[in-house]
């Protein structure tokens, strides 16, 4: 049976609300920060600039696939 995650917590990083499955920092793997800052750390890993970051993000809001923030 899949966990669900219903806590209202607040993103260390961005200070955003955020209710869902949490992200694990990529700087420390101990971490745990919103899906939205989690995405940014992964394209920023592979040599993603923030420009594009902010593209990218604006496409998966678009379509409807929330990354769980408010």
């Amino acid at each position: 049976m899949k966990e669900r995650y219903e806590r209202d917590v607040v993103c260390p990083l961005c200070g955003k609300h955020y209710i869902g499955r949490p992200a694990l920092s990529r700087i420390d793997n101990k971490t745990y920060i919103c899906p939205e800052c989690g995405t940014r750390q992964a394209l920023a890993s592979i040599g993603v600039d923030e420009r594009e970051q902010e593209e990218i993000i604006a496409t998966i809001y678009s379509h409807g696939a929330a990354l769980d923030s408010e």
